[in-house]
């Protein structure tokens, strides 16, 4: 079984693509010209999302089996190293990659990211809150999914037509591949204990509208070696909301790291 994933036309090294929690490969629909620039985008959806299948082996629901899943995928395209870039909930899988094999990645970057740099009393709220959003889930199916925020139908400032992808592609997730992952992924994937061993260089680019990220972004400015910020006039959705910003620091970031 095998994450499902998209190769785009680009220049240069390969670049993995990975959306947030409800989100699909329609999250990168604004950066993917820009993108090409510099990289070829290799745009990838999380298990029970959109086109993924939602495997019935809980322990491929784990970051570590992601990490993994990631890796086969860089041996499967024939390539040493490239690029990552994680969009919030995606970021804290990417961060972990790059932890777990910094020798395999050029240069990475990641949007604002509360799960990435969740701190304990963080994680022990959302695995309480995970685990009944989970059996909501399994209970009342889709109409369970379009009830937490982050669904695509709660979106306010998307570009119509990004927001439309969004709205379809949720109309494929699989519920039990999603309440899967409230269970076995989302408790055990931050990494804020480890971010200070990154070996990467790294760019954040941070929606600033997003008040309650900026104490992360506070923490990893502290915390990550020759961390580079750049400020967006955006919330959340940062690579969508702010493309033109998110696009050029990307662009400029990667090329000074061919």
């Amino acid at each position: 079984m095998q994450l499902y994933y998209d190769i785009h036309d680009g220049m240069g090294p390969y670049v993995l693509l990975v959306h947030g929690f409800l989100s699909s490969r329609a999250q990168w629909g604004r950066n993917l010209v820009a993108l090409a620039r510099v990289a070829r985008p290799v745009v990838l959806e999380l298990w029970g999302h959109a086109r993924s299948p939602a495997p019935a082996e809980l322990t491929l629901y784990h970051p570590d089996a992601y990490i993994a899943a990631f890796d086969q995928l860089r041996t499967q395209l024939g390539v040493e190293r490239w690029y990552l870039c994680g969009q919030s909930f995606g970021a804290a899988l990417t961060l972990r990659y790059a932890l777990t094999y910094p020798d395999r990645v050029i240069a990475q970057v990641f949007t604002n990211s509360s799960a990435a740099l969740a701190d304990t009393e963080w994680i022990k709220a959302r695995r309480a809150s995970g685990v009944q959003q989970a059996e909501e889930i399994e209970r009342d199916g889709r109409a369970a999914l379009e009830r937490i925020r982050v669904h695509p139908s709660h979106a306010k400032r998307l570009p119509p037509d990004i927001h439309a992808e969004l709205l379809a592609d949720a109309q494929l997730h699989t519920p039990h591949g999603i309440a899967n992952t409230l269970r076995y992924t989302t408790p055990n994937v931050p990494v804020r204990e480890r971010v200070k061993d990154l070996r990467v260089p790294t760019l954040l680019v941070c929606g600033e509208r997003e008040t309650r990220f900026m104490p992360n972004r506070a923490f990893a400015e502290h915390t990550i070696p020759g961390l580079r910020v750049v400020g967006a006039n955006a919330g959340h959705a940062v690579n969508i909301e702010a493309a033109e910003t998110f696009n050029t620091a990307v662009v400029g970031f990667l090329r000074g790291h061919l």
